[in-house]
């Protein structure tokens, strides 16, 4: 499966009208969509940085919404009175425990892997890195998207209250810290978010 994220720099007094647009009316033009399999948004409130995430059965999918899909992004930022920058990845593991509920909040980390590298970083993250978050507190679900030919990916991890996420950071870090080390690959950012809309239906893929 595929996905396409789109990162808004938002104006922070405008988030929750860009989180109503999202729901209200991106979510069901996205489902009249040929291949689309659902939206997530996570916002930072802080910072003003929102992330939208479209996943997409497969390729064809993906590359024919790119069309339809621009005006509806154009609007959405306008809503968030911010900018739009556009990603596209391949869903390479998605692992969940149990869905998210109201509350939930996602740590999601960037990475640098090396060319050559990126099969290898995969097995590491589902092999390795999966079982081990399993047994953070409160950990909900887990996925990694890559872009192979960036020489990218991002891991998220949703966790059930922001609580629980505050509490497992140390281990969180150390876990990531012998992963990225195992995969031959550089942390380039961690941020965490609130998951305000929660609805990609990707299946197990781990």
């Amino acid at each position: 499966m595929y996905a396409r994220s789109t990162t808004i720099q938002a104006h922070p007094s405008h988030i929750d009208a860009g989180i109503k647009h999202i729901r209200d009316t991106v979510m069901p033009a996205l489902a009249d969509l040929e291949g689309c399999a659902g939206l997530s948004l996570l916002v930072d409130r802080d910072t003003g940085r929102c992330i939208a995430t479209s996943s997409w059965m497969d390729e064809d999918a993906l590359r024919g919404s790119e069309g339809p899909v621009r005006e509806i992004r154009d609007r959405a930022a306008e809503m968030f009175h911010g900018t739009a920058t556009v990603e596209r990845w391949d869903i390479a593991v998605l692992h969940r425990d149990h869905r998210s509920q109201r509350g939930a909040c996602v740590r999601a980390a960037w990475l640098k892997v090396e060319p050559g590298r990126m099969t290898r970083a995969v097995d590491v993250y589902k092999l390795v890195s999966v079982p081990s978050m399993q047994e953070l507190e409160g950990f909900c679900s887990a996925s990694l998207m890559v872009d192979h030919a960036a020489g990218r990916a991002v891991s998220s991890v949703t966790f059930d209250s922001v609580d629980a996420m505050n509490r497992n950071r140390d281990a969180a870090e150390t876990l990531r810290t012998n992963g990225v080390r195992e995969m031959g690959a550089e942390v380039l950012e961690v941020c965490e978010f609130e998951l305000a809309i929660a609805h990609l239906h990707v299946p197990e893929m781990a």
